[in-house]
This record gives C-alpha cells, structure tokens and sequence, in this order.
C-alpha cells in the first residue's frame, strides 16, 4: 500500500472542550439549559483562569444546545472523566465565579401550574448584580424592587394653598353649583343633611368645601368614612354655621398620609433561584453567588447538638462491653 495518509482520518484532536460523540440528552420541554444575553463571542481562552476540572466542564456546558439536560448525573454521564460529586463541586464553583444560576419558575396558569427547572448559562462572568436584575426582569419585577433605596425620595414641592375666608364674614361670591357629575367628595358633602339636618349644606357650601373633602379621599378615606367622620360626636346646642362647622372638622380631623410604598408581597414569587450546592430555594436578591447562607463559604458551621454527643457516647460504651464479652 503506497497510501501515506492511511491512519490520518483516525486522529482526532482530544481536547477538553471537545463534546463527546454520543448525542447529549435534551430535557424536557421548558427545563434544562438556557443562555443568558449578551455574551461575549466565543473563544478558545474562554475558561484559561479557571482550574483544570472546571475548565473542562465549563467549555462541555458552553458547547452544550438549548434545552440540554442539565442534571449532575447526566453530566457526570457524558463526562467519563469526573464523577457526580466532582461535577456537583465544579458547578458550585462556576456558580460563584458567575457562570451559572439554577432556577426554578412557575409554569402554567389556573389549576395546571407546575414548578420548572432550568439552568441560567453565560460565557461570560457575571457579577451578584448582573444576576438579581436579569433575574429580576425575567420574573417580571423592576430592579428598584430587589433592594431597599439608601435615600428617601425627594419630596413633592408644597402645594401653595390660599388662606381660608372666615365664614362669619364672606364677602367672596360663593362658587356656582356642581355643573356635571358630582364627584366621590361632593357626594359625600351632600349626604351629611341625610345623617343629621342639622349639618345640611346647600349646592354652593358643597362645591366650596368639596377640595377639603377631596384630601380625605386622597388620603385613603372612603366616602361612608367622611360622612361617618362629620357626624359622630356632633354638639347637643345647635349648630348655626353648618358650612363653618364643617370646614373646622374637615381641618382638625383630617386623617394623615398614608406610606405609598409598592407591596410586592400580593403575588407570589413565580421565579425562585435554588442553591447550586443543596437545592434550597429563595429570591434571586438572598442567593448571592447562587448560593444559600449556609452553604456560602464563611458560614459557621453549628455545633453538634448535645443529644447525638451523648448517643456517640453510649454507643462507645456498647461496643467496650461487648468486646469484653467476646474476651475469653
């Protein structure tokens, strides 16, 4: 055979980010891999800082296609080289340096809701803030609720209020009467003669007080709480200013402003990411690292509890008796 080229198509680049011959499994539809956006192109120095066995792993997953099976035991089995344990510490360890995050996401709507898993990938590092705000946007939340604001915000300039006339001595024309559909406060004026005649106000004291009582409601009353408010307590002597009795109360029983701060607490979480190391399950914000606080490196590990110290002991004891018996 005069053939030179005989053994070259069996010579075949061995490299660690080579992908194995045998097809990857897939995962089921909605689990497994997914790339994070934005990364940078890929390279053949990718993973160069990383130690041998994460780099090895790290450029398997990279080349891995959307929707691969992510699981330890079906990585360890496409890569003959590491077992579970050692790919389960690898991808801790890529999970710190910011690779990857392991998620679990409500799928589904009414009665047919189901949790599932997938796997956050990018080629590129990421940082704790990077994660929370992607995260964050793929559980539909706003960055701004992932963390509590180090500064209060501005206040709204005051609103300049002009002084109130005294209402014994009104030279002012009084405004004319509601023209189209009474507001919530106006209706709510108006029904003061239907509790007690003697705080019935014409169509003009409505329309004049109708700004005080929109406060009210702009501080979280409701209409049966402003009229219930103006006619509990009322003097026994009769009353000779309806208007001018109203206007006091409207000021001097005002109710105050109520915080406007957003409650994210109504829905729950539909996107949770989960421990890379133990599975335990928590907001994106509380996982930095893609790991819980006990297993994040530096968290004390707790003392053995007393009852199994003392188990140990008995069970050292059992075994010196029994030895004795056995002793001729």
């Amino acid at each position: 055979m005069a053939n030179e080229n005989f053994s070259a198509a069996l010579r075949a680049p061995a490299s660690a980010s080579s992908v194995p011959s045998t097809a990857h499994p897939m995962a089921a539809p909605g689990y497994g891999k997914r790339s994070a956006p934005d990364q940078a192109p890929r390279r053949t120095d990718d993973f160069l800082l990383l130690p041998e066995r994460e780099r090895y792993i790290a450029a398997f997953i990279d080349r891995l296609p959307e929707g691969a099976a992510m699981t330890v035991k079906t990585l360890a089995r496409q890569l003959p080289r590491y077992g579970q344990q050692a790919v389960s510490t690898a991808l801790t360890a890529l999970s710190v340096a910011g690779y990857l995050r392991r998620i679990r996401r409500l799928a589904g709507d009414g009665d047919q809701v189901r949790w599932v898993f997938r796997t956050f990938w990018s080629r590129t590092a990421r940082d704790n803030e990077w994660w929370t705000t992607f995260l964050a946007a793929e559980d539909g939340r706003s960055p701004a609720e992932t963390q509590v604001s180090a500064s209060p915000a501005p206040a709204p300039p005051p609103v300049p209020q002009q002084p109130e006339p005294d209402p014994a001595s009104d030279p002012a024309p009084d405004p004319a009467p509601h023209p189209g559909r009474p507001s919530p406060a106006y209706d709510a004026l108006a029904q003061l003669g239907c509790t007690d005649p003697r705080l019935a106000l014409s169509a003009a004291d409505c329309a004049t007080l109708e700004g005080l009582a929109q406060e009210w409601l702009e501080r979280g009353a409701t209409p049966a709480h402003l009229v219930q408010a103006l006619t509990t307590g009322l003097p026994a002597e009769p009353i000779i200013s309806p208007r001018g009795f109203v206007r006091r109360r409207l000021t001097d029983k005002k109710p105050p402003h109520r915080p406007t701060t957003t409650n994210t607490s109504t829905a729950p979480p539909r996107l949770l990411v989960e421990c890379t190391k133990c599975g335990t399950p928590g907001r994106p914000e509380a996982l930095p690292d893609g790991l819980c606080r006990t297993c994040r490196p530096g968290t004390p590990t707790p003392p053995e509890p007393a009852a199994s110290a003392v188990a140990h002991h008995v069970h050292q004891r059992v075994d010196a008796l029994r030895a004795l018996t056995r002793t001729p």
